[in-house]
Order: structure tokens, then C-alpha cells, then sequence
């Protein structure tokens, strides 16, 4: 009998609990900790997943249930406009997500400047005041609206600021400074024009934000993604392909219906000669072009295509399927408005030498004559085209002698 009461007693507390859980009026409390708890982290890691492996719907439906859990609080409003933001990169053209992304960072902020003056510990609503600013700044960047993005990005740097060096109450306050050391160096020495606006911040240090974006990479639990993405191109920047190749791999491993890890893998499996593989994965975007997959569209098309083409060219000899990918790594470029990028020159070239062997030497001058028009003088395609079209001049001029003779 004991043992009997002892049960419904248990049964009963469950029950309550079990009402308390999903009765509104319990959520309504004030949340402090979030970001490092580890319950929290349980209930959001579903949704983050599917997020990052391109299954919005359900990870909204996710996201919604903790913006009831937490209504107060930040972060769920963060990982929705996150989610708005990873719709757009796959082709950071596209504008159809900006409202809504902008929106929820905007909720966001207002959320996390509630808690900041209403908490103890500034260091999490400070984290997120400083990404959702980031992100705006981010967006407004894409859009070429530099007063915008400029207000956004001091904002965000100032948050940064009051995360910097507080990795050990969260790792995820060490995105920050990982972001800003590698980019605060790096900007000026690729964009000199904008050295003067840099001249009144703090020096930034690239083999130090490489290791803290790392140490994110590896510990993190809401930055972790946003690191590696990161650092995928930090290592294709930094010609450490070798790296680039190990982490796209695994990232596109984890999330493999990602359309931004996908194209880097087959990217850095090209660039590292790691051809059967490039192969496999290029076939793989194009199928997703075809059935019209969340996320894959032109600018991976156009990378996979030029890489399938690359490889039936030089490698299986078989100038008809390469003609067929150039021709389609053309007709992305064309689609994503990118004939100044360096897929389109490389095709179109490329088809020039095909037409070249094939004796089609007018239309190889076609193809060379498009690259000039299209290409940066400085570039290797342009000037590559412009020798092979003087070569086939003379060509010309020598068998009109002939003919002659």
C-alpha cells in the first residue's frame, strides 16, 4: 500500500510539473544564463541542426517552441534571424530574406538591451547585442549601404568590446575576438582604402584570430558553426587548402544537405587534387540544382559544372562532356550575373581551346575576344587569351600565305 501511494504521489508531482512546463504563465520569468546552460543547449540543438542541414520549416517550427519557453529572452529571436541569414548564403545576391532577417535581429537587440540593464552579468545579453548587430552590419555590407552597415558594425564592436577576454564564462564570447583579430588586420591589408577608418581601432592579429576561431570551432556550442564557416574560407584565403579540404569535409559530412560546405568541399577536393572526389560531390550539387533542393542554386551550379568540365578536358580526354559543362558553368554565371568572376572567364576560355584544337578557329577567336571583353586585364584568363588570339592571328596570316604560294 505504501508503495502504492508512493507511486501516485510521484505520478502526481509529474503531472504538475508536467502542467507547470507548458502552462504560459510559468515562461513568463525572468531567464539569466542561457547561453551556457546546458538544458537550454539540449532543447535548441535539433533546431540549430536543422537549420545549418537547410531544413527550415521544421527547425522553425523548433525555434517557435523556444520563443514560447523563453519569450523574454534573446535568443530565440537570434537563431530565427540566423536562420533568414543562412537562406541567403548560398547566393548572398539574393534579397527575398532581408526584411525578415533585419526584423529579427532588430527584436533581438531591443530584447537583449532589456536584459542588459536589467541583469548582473552584462556578458550575455552584451554577446548578443553584439552578434545581432554584427549580422545587421553583415547584411547591410551585401547591400552596399555603408552608413548602415558602418553604424551596425561601431555597435557591434563595442558589445565586442565588453565580451573580450571572457572566454571563461562562455566560449561563445570568443567568436568575438577571433572575428575581429584575424579581419581587423585583414581588411587594410586587402582594402588600403580603408585604412584611415581602421587607424582609431585596436590592431588586429591574423595567427590570433585564426586560433580563437579554432578554439570556438572546438568548443562552442552556438558559435561553433558560425566559426567553422569562417574558417573554411579564412584557410582558402591563407592558401592552407590542405585545411580547408579537412574541415569542409566534415562539415558537409555533418550537414550534408548544406549547399555553402558542399561547394567548398568540392572546391578544395579540386584544388588539392583530390579529382574523384571533386567528381562525386559536383555530380551530387548538380542533381540538388535539378530537383530543385533548398539552397542549391547557380553559384554552386556554375562551380560544380566548371569542375566537371575541368575534369573531362584534361583527365578522361573527352572534349564533348567538357564543352557540355563549361557551356553550363557558363549559362550559372550568366544566371547569378557573375561574367565578371573568374568560373566564367575560365569556361569560356577553355572553350576557346577546345574550338582551337577542333580547328573552329573562329569560333575559338569568339571565345578568346569574350574573355578580353569580360576579364580583368590583370588577369591570368585575360592574358592567356590575349596570346592565344595573337597566336591564331598569325595562324591565319601564315596559311593565307600559303594558299597564296
Amino acid at each position: 500500500m505504501k508503495k502504492l501511494v508512493l507511486t501516485v504521489w510521484l505520478m502526481g508531482l509529474a503531472v504538475i510539473a508536467n502542467a507547470q512546463l507548458y502552462d504560459p504563465s510559468a515562461f513568463d520569468k525572468k531567464y539569466d544564463g542561457l547561453l551556457k546552460h546546458p538544458g537550454v543547449q539540449i532543447e535548441s540543438a535539433e533546431a540549430i541542426n536543422l537549420m545549418y542541414n537547410y531544413k527550415f520549416y521544421d527547425a522553425d517550427k523548433e525555434f517557435r517552441w523556444l520563443r514560447l519557453r523563453y519569450p523574454k529572452h534573446p535568443m530565440p529571436y537570434f537563431l530565427m534571424g540566423l536562420a533568414e541569414w543562412w537562406k541567403i548564403v548560398p547566393n548572398t545576391d539574393v534579397t527575398d530574406y532581408d526584411d525578415r532577417c533585419l526584423a529579427l535581429m532588430d527584436t533581438t537587440i531591443t530584447l537583449a538591451e532589456k536584459l542588459y540593464d536589467n541583469s548582473e552579468n552584462k556578458l550575455e545579453p552584451a554577446f548578443f547585442l553584439a552578434a545581432a548587430y554584427a549580422f545587421k552590419g553583415r547584411l547591410y555590407s551585401e547591400r552596399k549601404k555603408w552608413t548602415k552597415a558602418t553604424f551596425a558594425g561601431k555597435n557591434a564592436l563595442k558589445y565586442f568590446e565588453k565580451c573580450k577576454g571572457n572566454a571563461d564564462f562562455s566560449p561563445e564570447l570568443l567568436f568575438g575576438d577571433g572575428m575581429y583579430d584575424y579581419y581587423a588586420q585583414w581588411i587594410p591589408e586587402n582594402y588600403p582604402l580603408l585604412k584611415p577608418i581602421l587607424m582609431f581601432f585596436p590592431k588586429g592579429n591574423k595567427v590570433n584570430g585564426i586560433k580563437e576561431l579554432e578554439k570556438t570551432a572546438n568548443t562552442a556550442f552556438y558559435t561553433r558553426v558560425e566559426a567553422r564557416y569562417f574558417l573554411v574560407q579564412i584557410y582558402s584565403m591563407e592558401n592552407q587548402y590542405d585545411k580547408a579540404y579537412e574541415l569542409s569535409k566534415y562539415m558537409s559530412e555533418q550537414y550534408p544537405d548544406n549547399p555553402f560546405f558542399e561547394r567548398y568541399f568540392a572546391r578544395s577536393a579540386f584544388v588539392t587534387g583530390r579529382l574523384n572526389e571533386a567528381e562525386r560531390i559536383s555530380k551530387d550539387i548538380l542533381a540538388k540544382i535539378e530537383r530543385s533542393q533548398s539552397g542549391y542554386e547557380g553559384v554552386s551550379g556554375r562551380t560544380a559544372a566548371y569542375i566537371l568540365a575541368y575534369v573531362n578536358q584534361l583527365f578522361y580526354k573527352n572534349p564533348a562532356e567538357a564543352k557540355k559543362y563549361y557551356q553550363q558553368s557558363i549559362d550559372f554565371a550568366k544566371q547569378t550575373n557573375a561574367l565578371n568572376a573568374g568560373y566564367y572567364w575560365s569556361s569560356v576560355l577553355a572553350l576557346g581551346k577546345i574550338a582551337t584544337d577542333e580547328k573552329n578557329y573562329d569560333q575559338a577567336q569568339t571565345y578568346f575576344k569574350e574573355v578580353m571583353d569580360k576579364a580583368d586585364r590583370k588577369s591570368s584568363q585575360y592574358k592567356e587569351a590575349k596570346k592565344l588570339l595573337d597566336e591564331q592571328k598569325k595562324l591565319r596570316r601564315e596559311e593565307r600565305r600559303r594558299r597564296r604560294e
